[in-house]
């Protein structure tokens, strides 16, 4: 069924945007949880260069709107700069700058106050290739020559050692050449980078460990031991997400050989998230049934060494777009979706209630094992 997107971008949707881009979701992925179209949220990344906007906040220091209504109505009645103060703990050259600053006793009014507050606290700091011109025109002269941002720091400071006005960090230079609302180097110094690259990959916003990239040293299905395969001994699981609305997910665990079901609580679909929350739950299995475990191409499991490190348990990736390759896996999340229905948040449930859903189902007989059910199959063959 097609998406049906809806026309516009509200400034709660542009920020929406920005912590499933870090978590490694396509732009399919994020228009879909948005109702946008994913060349709209690519307009939006790119407008910041891949880097995600800072939230201006207001530090504790500051006058708050309630505070200035306060202000406001003490001036109302009369009362003293110091009077006013003391009822909003706040000091009196505080109140007197705060009056005189936004016209006056008179015309004093705590909405236009704030908003000029904000105002003030928006005005951006000059970067530093702007205002130092003999440092930007040599890493203009730098950049021509293909060399990296990277390189261009590392020559500037062994070049002048001394000099600190004439250092600059290789994220400062990549921020000026992404980021053109900040001044500083000229746009087309970008056609000089090694990469192509539209918007900044960053350590703390980049494809690694994402959706966008690849999984690194992942061990193909194909190299499965053949006891795997035909089910012959117990312990070689396959795993894989289930979705619901509001980017909530829970992941699913199936035993191959018994059918046995795990499913567990996510606190998000990154990969750190996913590998906290399997490491924890596998590791209360017994040993015996901790020796592989099957994943899709999903890039939540891209730090499965971690995992293999932690429970003991080999990896295998399944080729792309083979989701049957991990048939019985996608046969139970079809049974689970019976109590997950698309749609729904999957945060609103605790993971006890999980455990109830998974329990229903290891104590419902199958056909495949002769009617029994997960749990006795699992019991009969570990004693």
């Amino acid at each position: 069924m097609p998406v049906s997107y809806q026309p516009g971008m509200t400034a709660e949707w542009k920020l929406s945007i920005w912590p499933l881009w870090r978590q490694g979701q396509t732009l399919s992925q994020i228009g879909r949880s948005i109702g946008k179209h994913p060349a709209s949220v690519f307009e939006v990344l790119k407008t910041n260069g891949g880097y995600s906007p800072r939230i201006q906040s207001r530090s504790g220091r500051h006058l708050t709107l309630a505070q200035r209504e306060d202000i406001f109505r003490g001036l109302a009645e009369g009362k003293s700069y110091r009077t006013i103060a003391t009822a909003i703990n706040s000091s009196a050259s505080t109140v007197c700058r705060e009056i005189n600053r936004n016209g006056g006793a008179k015309r004093y009014r705590p909405s236009a106050a704030d908003c000029n507050a904000w105002r003030r606290a928006k005005r951006p700091k000059i970067m530093k290739l702007e205002e130092n011109r003999a440092l930007k025109n040599k890493v203009e002269s730098l950049a021509k020559k293909k060399w990296s941002p990277e390189q261009i720091a590392g020559w500037l400071q062994e070049n002048y050692p001394g000099n600190k006005k004439m250092h600059v960090s290789h994220e400062t230079i990549y921020r000026s050449l992404f980021l053109q609302a900040r001044g500083g180097l000229r746009k087309e110094l970008k056609a000089h980078l090694r990469s192509a690259r539209v918007m900044r990959q960053s350590r703390s916003n980049n494809f690694r460990g994402s959706a966008r990239g690849g999984i690194i040293d992942g061990v193909s299905i194909s190299k499965r031991p053949p006891e795997v395969m035909d089910r012959a001994i117990p312990g070689h699981w396959e795993g894989d997400l289930i979705s619901g609305s509001k980017n909530s997910h829970v992941a699913t665990l199936v035993e191959r050989q018994s059918r046995y079901t795990l499913i567990v609580k996510l606190k998000g679909k990154d990969t750190k998230s996913v590998v906290s929350a399997l490491k924890k739950r596998v590791n209360k299995l017994p040993t015996e049934l901790k020796k592989s475990l099957t994943w899709d191409r999903g890039m939540e499991l891209a730090d499965h060494k971690t995992f293999t490190i932690s429970t003991k348990m080999d990896v295998f990736f399944c080729d792309p777009h083979s989701p049957w390759q991990r048939g019985t896996n996608e046969n139970t999340n079809r049974l689970i979706r019976q109590y997950l229905p698309k749609k729904t948040d999957l945060s609103q449930h605790k993971q006890s209630d999980l455990n109830k859903i998974a329990r229903e189902l290891n104590e419902r007989p199958r056909k495949t094992l002769g009617y029994k059910t997960p749990a006795e199959f699992l019991y009969k063959v570990l004693h």
